[in-house]
């Protein structure tokens, strides 16, 4: 029996994108002056949300698992033109509010999943 469901798959699945939308937007950071260097991005949500809804409309949990273990983030290259004479199309500014919001959104994560083994364990403990 599984106490929390598919919860902490899905906040761990989460924290792993989260973790590797940082790791991209560094690398991007990283290059902010090399020439030519094209901005890399990340995609999950809208895949998983979209495979996600359609497990849950069946009720089934193995599924609903299973979407949660197979999904993986897709790393895109950006096409955009750039302004700038070295045609890198890094925008340092966007970068940084991107980190900062991946960032957050990981520590949340974590942070809901202590509650959660919080609460289990006070539960189990009888307070």
């Amino acid at each position: 029996m599984n106490l929390f469901g598919n919860n902490i798959d899905l906040a761990r699945k989460s924290m792993q994108y989260l973790w590797g939308k940082q790791q991209i937007t560094l690398q991007n950071l990283a290059n902010v002056d090399t020439p030519g260097y094209k901005s890399k991005y990340v995609t999950f949500e809208d895949e998983f949300r979209s495979r996600l809804k359609n497990a849950a409309l069946t009720r089934d949990d193995e599924k609903i698992a299973d979407v949660i273990k197979d999904s993986k983030f897709i790393v895109h290259n950006t096409e955009d033109e750039s302004a700038r004479l070295d045609e890198n199309n890094v925008d340092a500014d966007v970068e940084s509010v991107e980190l900062s919001r991946a960032t957050l959104q990981y520590m949340y994560t974590a942070q809901a999943i202590t509650s959660d083994i919080a609460r289990l364990r006070s539960v189990i403990r009888g307070q």
